[in-house]
Parts: C-alpha cells; sequence; structure tokens
C-alpha cells in the first residue's frame, strides 16, 4: 500500500496525487491533484479522506 498523506501536508514529493478513502480505498467522484516541490496538498472532497502518491 502507498504511503498516505493528509491534506495541507507540505514539502511532499513534486509530483500526482490521487484521493483516497481513510484507510486507502478508492474514493467514488474524488479527485487529483499535481503538486509542485514545496507546495501544499489541497483539501479532499471529504473530511478524513486522503492523499496517495501515483
Amino acid at each position: 500500500m502507498s504511503q498516505l498523506y493528509k491534506p495541507g501536508e507540505d514539502n511532499k514529493p513534486a509530483g500526482k496525487y490521487t484521493e483516497v478513502g481513510p484507510r486507502g480505498g478508492q474514493v467514488s467522484g474524488g479527485h487529483n491533484a499535481t503538486i509542485d516541490k514545496g507546495d501544499r496538498l489541497p483539501p479532499t472532497s471529504q473530511k478524513g479522506n486522503k492523499w496517495t502518491k501515483k
């Protein structure tokens, strides 16, 4: 399983991230985000969801 990151965390590796559930499961209608080095992860669509790097 990939590492899970909370929304708002910064200094994560640059790249593409996918929104997942609290335990890493697929989220229906989840968002994707692309961040650059030093950017902060955006909010998720539901409280408790997290981000995982693609």
